[in-house]
């Protein structure tokens, strides 16, 4: 049986991503390739970035070709840029605008571009299954961004407004370089976790630095260096580490409530499928919601459901 369908595809700076979902808006399909980053190194040049995901999509045609006997594929949506705001750019975007322009033209369906933020925020929605607002505040909060959102959802996305975030060093970033001084792999998030689950001694006490809807976290990279010379104790270093995440975003959490009261908050980005910080704020916080991991990583399956809202809007 062949199912209508419509696929996204997302290409970060760290994975190459495709998704399938229905025309009743179920993901049937979430296929992540992560980019191979060498020993040491804290990230990719987008250059090589670029260079991985065409590598990678040798690997993805064989994987759509197997699959293209049991969809109708009648629309295509992909991320275009990081963000919705003017000037918004990265290369390795370009490479899933290519793909997805020339999937469009082959079969001839309508493509809809998107930014890789809405992308998150979507996924997250709809794997938290957050009930329908008319506003909400999102966290993004990943190896590329640590932002917070004020967000309006309309027909076929959402209107963005950025109110606050980090100043300076986003959230994965500092975890990955951390991370990667003691020794993990890039990118470092699961490991520092499983790694911060494992402490038994006490978390020396963080200071933070947060005012209003702004943060710095700069500072968090040399205070958790300075413990690891000290103490040379992976474990204690990373439970440290996740304190000091923890603690900004709950303080910035605070602050928000001061003004916009129990409005729903959304986290999104890989940072906030970490498990410790999730429950931190599951239980300070009211009309909070989180997304299951595999939607909290970069993914192209909020892309797939905003393209399917973009056609059925155009279907009328």
């Amino acid at each position: 049986m062949i199912t209508k369908a419509v696929l996204g595809i997302d290409t970060s700076n760290y994975t190459t991503s495709l998704a399938i979902c229905s025309l009743e808006g179920e993901i049937i399909e979430n296929i992540k390739i992560i980019l191979p980053v060498k020993a040491g190194e804290r990230g990719l040049k987008q250059s090589d970035a670029v260079f991985s995901h065409i590598k990678n999509f040798e690997v993805v045609s064989n994987i759509l070709k197997k699959k293209h006997e049991k969809y109708d594929y009648v629309a295509i949506g992909y991320s275009g840029y990081p963000r919705d705001c003017d000037g918004s750019y990265m290369p390795c975007f370009l490479v899933g605008k290519m793909v997805a322009e020339l999937i469009s033209s082959l079969y001839d369906i309508p493509s809809f571009a998107f930014s890789h933020q809405s992308g998150h925020i979507q996924a997250a929605m709809y794997s938290a299954k957050m009930p329908n607002q008319n506003e909400f505040i999102a966290f993004h909060v990943s190896g590329g961004t640590t932002e917070i959102l004020h967000v309006i959802p309309d027909i076929t996305g959402f209107d963005i407004n950025l109110i606050g975030g980090s100043v300076d060093l986003h959230a994965g970033q500092a975890i990955d370089r951390i991370g990667v001084k003691m020794g993990m792999q890039f990118p470092c998030g699961r490991e520092l976790e499983q790694c911060a689950l494992q402490n038994i001694k006490i978390i020396p006490k963080v200071k933070i630095c947060v005012e209003g809807y702004r943060c710095n976290l700069s500072g968090l990279e040399n205070l958790a260096l300075s413990l690891y010379e000290k103490t040379d104790d992976v474990c204690l270093v990373s439970a440290y580490t996740v304190k000091f995440i923890s603690e900004t975003i709950k303080q910035l959490c605070v602050n928000l409530r001061k003004e916009f009261n129990d409005t729903c908050i959304l986290f999104a980005g890989g940072v906030m499928s970490n498990s410790i910080i999730k429950d931190e704020l599951k239980n300070t916080f009211s009309n909070v919601f989180f997304s299951e991991p595999q939607f909290s990583t970069d993914n192209a399956s909020g892309i797939a459901l905003l393209a399917l809202k973009s056609f059925k809007n155009k279907e009328g």
